[in-house]
């Protein structure tokens, strides 16, 4: 699965534009993308590891750093 936080495995999903639906009700798609960063973490052997994590689990991660 591409572009999905390494931690939670949250991905995008899909669902319809609300500026789309109308007096006609004709729905346009659109896809909800997450909130991925870059984020460096100790990986296997403490070196750093560049990884893709979403904004929650980052945030999350420095908070258990403190």
């Amino acid at each position: 699965m591409a572009r999905s936080c390494n931690f939670c495995g949250k991905a995008s999903i899909g669902g319809f534009n609300p500026q789309s639906s109308g007096m006609n009700r004709v729905r346009a798609h659109r896809r909800y993308l997450p909130n991925l960063q870059v984020t460096t973490v100790s990986g296997k052997n403490g070196a750093p590891e560049k990884v893709l994590a979403c904004t929650r689990c980052r945030r999350t991660l420095t908070k258990n750093a403190r």
